[in-house]
């Protein structure tokens, strides 16, 4: 795939919100056209049909699309159009970061035997109820786990489809994120399992580094491929600056606003040690680092409409 030099509609033309949720929208229009794709080519098998059914179900629940957000906002203050072959790579990219992320919720749903994931029995939960109710050979809590994690398998599938299409530089950051994220889940879950694992986000406020299950990377890469995408690989430097306090801030504000990913020690840390004034320090912690990152969005090369855009949308991502 060549990648364009030029740019058929400017999203600077176009106020930043309005460019990212025209986007935003192709991404629903690309993700359900594959979905709906897979299930009628499998409708002669049924049992593959009714694993891509639940799938998509989990596709189509999700809300906020939150890192094809990151990665649309990186792309258009980068100065990437909104149509034409460079807005089509940015629209798969996107659509991958959702499958991605649909493929390790499944699996940390696994892990955690957790019930639901989007208001939805969550995958396991589900494959284990036909089991169950079809009275099928084996132990339905296996026959689930082992239907999710297929499901996990078909999502990353999805994913890797399309990334394949895009060029050869945002295809080595596509891999790079998918390695970072699973040695990062691996080393959070090794780390629980010692007792060594400290809710306390204080490693990501000192300055993260790949490998963790969060990864500080979950923000850059988005913002780097989205740079790529629009031609701009010189803003690496001041994507990854501004990505690195953003990310510490969100992870500070899911500490103390009990995000999903914080369990019952979180909440113990929290009703311990938070009292009213550390509670103040850390939402000045957290007021600090979104500044930090709104300044390098502010001294940025980007045009003034999104240098700001950027900065409010550090406010909105740690807004308590």
């Amino acid at each position: 795939m060549t990648h364009p030099t030029t740019h058929s509609a400017p999203a600077a033309v176009v106020a930043p919100a309005r460019a990212r949720a025209e986007l935003l929208e192709k991404v629903e229009d690309r993700l359900h056209a594959l979905l709906n794709d897979e299930y009628r080519r499998r409708t002669g098998d049924l049992r593959a049909a009714v694993l891509i059914e639940s799938l998509a179900e989990l596709v189509s629940a999700g809300d906020g699309r939150v890192r094809p957000q990151v990665l649309l906002t990186g792309y258009l203050a980068a100065g990437g159009s909104l149509e034409g072959p460079e807005a089509e790579a940015a629209v798969d990219a996107a659509a991958a970061l959702e499958l991605l992320d649909t493929c390790t919720l499944v699996r940390a749903d696994v892990y955690d035997n957790a019930p639901l994931r989007r208001g939805l029995p969550a995958l396991h939960v589900r494959h284990a109820g036909d089991h169950e109710r079809n009275g099928w050979a084996g132990e339905s809590r296996r026959f689930g786990e082992c239907a999710a994690t297929l499901g996990g398998d078909l999502a990353l599938a999805w994913a890797d489809r399309l990334a394949r299409r895009l060029p050869p530089e945002a295809v080595r950051l596509w891999e790079e994120l998918r390695t970072e994220r699973a040695l990062g889940l691996y080393t959070h879950e090794a780390t629980a399992a010692a007792y060594l694992e400290d809710p306390w986000p204080g490693q990501c406020i000192a300055g993260c580094t790949d490998g963790c299950a969060a990864g500080w990377y979950a923000l850059r890469h988005p913002l780097l491929l989205g740079a790529h995408l629009a031609g701009r690989p010189d803003l690496a430097g001041t994507y990854a600056d501004y990505a690195l306090p953003l990310h510490a801030a969100w992870r500070m504000r899911g500490f103390l606003s009990g995000g999903p990913e914080y369990d019952w020690e979180a909440e113990l840390l929290r009703e311990v040690l938070l009292e009213d004034r550390e509670r103040a320090v850390a939402e000045e912690i957290i007021r600090d680092l979104t500044d930090r990152a709104g300044r390098v969005a502010a001294g940025s090369a980007l045009s003034p409409e999104w240098r700001e855009e950027l900065a409010a949308f550090a406010g909105r991502v740690t807004a308590g």
